[in-house]
């Protein structure tokens, strides 16, 4: 506890305590949250004395998700003057505020009384609902709700690493020994562990290849029946870029493939005279 009149403030007009309170924060801020938010009035939240109560996190880590806490609408620290010293006030809420509600709350402008309960809680995560199910498909896999509960993590790796539903629930109840299950809940976490599946890769789709169109030779990815639409339609021709090809265009190309096929083989015949159009000498004949 921290010295009488420091330590934590809870705000009033806080939603009832519900399971999922923190679960739109990151791990280990909605861990810390989980803690502070069960801790007494009065008690001492500071960064020191957080780190020594949680081992699992340091100073600075507690630091940076109190900073993370504090954005996220949870906690509010207000600096004060206790006689000659200046102090930071902590309130705590469980319910998220913006900024503007702890304006009001500062000014008195605020509920003391706690807001209305919806009505209809937020769906369970899936791996907790195919965890709850398992017992329905082998009752000797019966598991409680704080099973289900501690177990949803290790069920969310296998979703996350692409199982589906029918293979997590064949991991948990295929193959159980003739005997029984003493404890379905040791029992899961030790097939939750032992047979989570690998990374499975990202396959990327296949990239269509360009082809040509077998009417007018304009390349494209997707012909039906070998011809480009503007061949099946036997109107203006549209390239695979979206331009609009015209007769002239048509007329060039002709031109400059028959050119390629004629210089393409020469013959003997027409060598030297090809020559002399390309501006090579031709040698004097022999004596």
């Amino acid at each position: 506890m921290a010295p009488a009149g420091y330590g934590k403030r809870s705000a009033p007009a806080q939603n009832p305590r519900r399971r999922g309170d923190f679960s739109h924060l990151p791990a280990r801020e909605a861990a810390i949250a989980t803690y502070i938010d069960r801790l007494p009035e009065g008690a001492a939240i500071d960064v020191k004395t957080l780190a020594k109560e949680l081992a699992a996190y340091g100073q600075q880590a507690v630091r940076t998700a109190l900073n993370a806490l504090t954005r996220a609408g949870h906690l509010f620290r207000r600096r004060e003057t206790v006689g000659t010293q200046w102090v930071f006030r902590t309130y705590f809420s469980r319910t998220a505020r913006d900024e503007s509600w702890w304006k009001r709350f500062l000014r008195g402008d605020v509920p003391t009384e706690s807001e209305p309960t919806p009505t209809e809680e937020a769906a369970p995560p899936p791996a907790y609902t195919i965890l709850a199910n398992v017992g329905g498909t082998d009752p000797r896999m019966t598991l409680s709700a704080r099973e289900c509960e501690q177990l949803a993590p290790l069920a969310e790796e296998w979703l996350a690493r692409g199982a589906t539903e029918a293979e997590l629930v064949q991991a948990l109840t295929a193959g159980l020994p003739p005997e029984g299950v003493h404890c379905p809940g040791a029992f899961a976490r030790n097939r939750l562990k032992s047979k989570l599946p690998p990374q499975r890769a990202q396959t990327p789709p296949p990239q269509p290849h360009l082809t040509e169109c077998e009417g007018c030779g304009a390349p494209a990815r997707n012909l039906p029946g070998g011809r480009c639409r503007a061949c099946r339609e036997d109107g203006p021709h549209e390239g695979w870029l979206g331009e609009e090809f015209d007769e002239s265009f048509h007329r060039q190309v002709a031109t400059v493939r028959a050119g390629i096929t004629k210089f393409k083989h020469p013959t003997p015949s027409n060598a030297s005279a090809k020559k002399r159009s390309w501006g090579v000498p031709t040698p004097p004949p022999a004596r």
